[in-house]
């Protein structure tokens, strides 16, 4: 398997990746472990009709999970396959009770438990659309395994765009984010929140980050992320504060400085 070439952390780090993203990206692609998942997978999904077939066949349940950043619940196909049936239509589903909304994603994707669109399987491109989620989610794994700062902030770029764009309340958006621990990582560095914010009623912890955001960002409106500036302000916020927290090759000065140089200190 190709491994992600990274010499450099944090915000350095970062700008090389970007750099080099759509050539690193390509040869990881055409590794052959990774070919071999995703060919498998668009070959055969189509014969999947219900949640049971696609928890039955472990190698079409890891590119599903892994589409979804959720890889780790391989062997928690009980679950899995409970979140798929319940759908997302329903308030009251699985899905939308857990606090992790990659769930919500998912089941919403495939679509098992709704009953208006039913399975989307065998729909023309489903197939590809999730293979492609797989590969983007994978790389972003290899390079978490070597620089997980790096990893979140990639996984940061991908769904800050996604809830700019989601047409649900700015409450609602919050809450995701709050849900979500890799995004949530993200903004309580970014906003250099203490560790125990999370013990907090979820109510008061919502407060926070809204304050938090106006201050550090100067955003109102989760809609700002839909402009790659504002996604850009927080990711480098982010690094910096990383790095000065794992004491990085930077100063606590330097990081200090370019924060208040770039007005968001």
């Amino acid at each position: 398997m190709f491994r992600p070439v990274l010499p450099l952390a944090g915000l350095p780090g970062w700008n090389l990746l970007n750099r080099t993203l759509d050539t690193q990206r390509a040869a990881f692609d055409a590794a052959p472990e990774t070919v071999r998942d995703t060919d498998y997978f668009e070959a055969r999904i189509g014969t999947v009709k219900t949640a049971e077939d696609l928890v039955a066949d472990r190698r079409l349940l890891r590119v599903a999970l892994g589409a979804f950043g959720l890889q780790e619940d391989i062997d928690s196909r009980f679950l899995i396959r409970k979140v798929l049936e319940g759908g997302t239509d329903n308030p009251d589903a699985l899905a939308n009770r857990l606090s992790d909304d990659r769930y919500r994603q998912l089941s919403a994707a495939f679509g098992f438990g709704d009953d208006a669109a039913g399975p989307r399987t065998s729909e023309a491109g489903f197939g590809a659309g999730i293979t492609a989620r797989f590969r983007a989610r994978s790389f972003e794994v290899a390079v978490g395994e070597q620089d997980q700062s790096l990893r979140l902030a990639m996984n940061a770029a991908r769904d800050l765009a996604d809830l700019g764009a989601d047409d649900a309340t700015d409450d609602t958006r919050w809450f995701r984010i709050l849900g979500t621990l890799p995004l949530r990582d993200v903004f309580e560095t970014a906003f250099g929140l203490p560790d125990g914010v999370g013990q907090l009623d979820l109510d008061r912890q919502l407060d926070i980050f809204k304050q938090a955001a106006r201050e550090k960002l100067g955003i109102e409106s989760l809609d700002a992320f839909t402009e790659a500036g504002a996604r850009d302000r927080l990711i480098e916020t982010f690094l910096l504060r990383d790095q000065l927290k794992a004491g990085g090759s930077l100063s606590p000065q330097a990081i200090a400085l370019t924060l208040l140089q770039a007005g968001r200190g």
